[in-house]
């Protein structure tokens, strides 16, 4: 299953792959096999699931089991640079934030504002996916930038994300467990630590992404702002 989902990744954000490639790369011997097993998981076949995702019952097949309550993890106080970002505003259900990402990678491709290869990818989180109303989570997905982004159909904005004093951990592995570093912050960290929270957004510098690399191997840090 897995290796269906880094072929998911593939479908939709690396739209210059051929079907055949993703296929063979993914351990199959023909696309045909390939199809029926993505079809048979999914719903969709992987040409339909290319043009139009449907992220929802996608999600249901990845729910990660509970884990036990963390030891103490390692962190480090940093001074994060003021940063200038390009900023897609997602609002709406988290099981549609992939529908957000498209748009995202479709107007860094077409702008060339914030090539993937040499700016930085970053998340500023408002809710937490597993208290908030689905229809009012908020996430930002962000791009680092040098100019002021012109207006586009994607409806990127230029923004910024503010320098200061931060907290942060790195988290290793699949996005979906991201969630266990940050209650470790806030419930154990924090409280121990006689620091307290600056008025700004937790946000994510994601250090690889989910089409470039196996799940396991996904590197994000998270930062929380400190005064």
């Amino acid at each position: 299953m897995m290796r269906l989902r880094r072929a998911s990744y593939r479908l939709v954000f690396c739209k210059e792959d051929r079907i055949i490639d993703i296929a063979l790369d993914t351990g199959f011997e023909n696309p045909e096999s390939f199809s029926r097993a993505f079809k048979q998981s999914f719903g969709q076949s992987p040409s339909q699931f290319r043009k139009k995702p449907l992220w929802q019952p996608w999600n249901e097949q990845f729910q990660p089991p509970p884990r036990q309550r963390s030891e103490k993890m390692e962190v480090d106080i940093v001074d994060f640079a003021e940063t200038r970002v390009a900023v897609l505003e997602h609002r709406g259900a988290p099981e549609l934030v992939n529908d957000s990402v498209m748009q995202f990678i479709e107007w860094r491709k077409q702008s060339g504002l914030s090539p993937l290869k040499t700016s930085r990818t970053l998340g500023l989180v408002y809710d937490d996916p597993a208290t908030v109303v689905p229809e009012q989570f908020r996430f930002d997905i962000c791009g680092e930038v040098s100019s002021d982004v012109q207006a586009n159909p994607q409806g990127v904005k230029s923004g910024v994300i503010p320098g200061g004093r931060c907290v942060v951990i790195r988290h290793h592995g699949p996005h979906e467990r991201l969630g266990e570093k940050i209650y470790y912050l806030y419930r154990d960290w924090l409280p121990e630590s006689g620091e307290e929270l600056r008025d700004a957004h937790l946000f994510f510098h994601y250090l690889n992404l989910r089409s470039q690399v196996e799940e396991h191997e996904l590197i994000t840090d998270i930062y929380l702002p400190l005064k």
